[in-house]
């Protein structure tokens, strides 16, 4: 009783699923439509599998002319990139940016790779970010976190903290704090992703 309900309401279902087919699903026997409607189903799920979700979790932060700006709209059409968590107090920050900002330009040229300077600086220090920058003359698309929600999806405790995704968003490495020559090891792993 149950399977002849269950399959006549199947039938149903998938009789108005298909109405523009219906005279040619109405001749087919039930196996062949249900064998044809589980596939469907099959490969709908598999596609949105397989599909590309990047590893940047969204959050809603600001760009450096005030505007709004989602976190996971942060891509590099199809080329590596870098989030790097910086503050205008942190020396460490400070410095990495200005060693990859020496070689920036020939990095960008080779590999495409492009650099998201997030900063977390307060309310009380967010002002002092763009002339900050200007002085620095770095060439980063820089954003602000100024209540830190970005920092905290991303996982960061201490600055600075750098991420690097390949062309699909998915994580590749992350290092925090900042050594002389860090920067030449993110190159080299820049260069692995591009195949340079």
């Amino acid at each position: 009783m149950i399977c002849t309900c269950l399959y006549d309401k199947c039938e149903a279902f998938a009789l108005k699923l298909f109405s523009p087919f219906t005279k040619k699903l109405k001749q087919l026997p039930m196996k062949k439509l249900a064998l044809a409607v589980a596939l469907l189903i099959g490969s709908t799920s598999l596609f949105a599998q397989t599909g590309t979700k990047s590893d940047v979790p969204a959050a809603n932060i600001k760009s450096l002319d005030g505007k709004a700006f989602n976190t996971a709209t942060i891509n590099n059409d199809g080329k590596p990139f870098i989030i790097d968590f910086w503050a205008t107090w942190c020396k460490p920050c400070v410095s990495e940016l200005n060693a990859i900002n020496d070689d920036y330009s020939d990095w960008a040229e080779e590999t495409g790779v492009k650099v998201y300077a997030v900063s977390i600086d307060d309310s009380r220090t967010m002002n002092s970010v763009a002339p900050f920058v200007a002085g620095k003359g770095w060439d980063y698309t820089i954003l602000l976190d100024p209540n830190g929600d970005f920092k905290r999806a991303m996982g960061v405790n201490v600055i600075p903290h750098t991420f690097l995704f390949d062309g699909k968003g998915k994580l590749v490495s992350q290092h925090n704090n900042y050594s002389p020559g860090d920067e030449d090891r993110l190159y080299e792993e820049i260069k692995k992703l591009t195949g340079k």
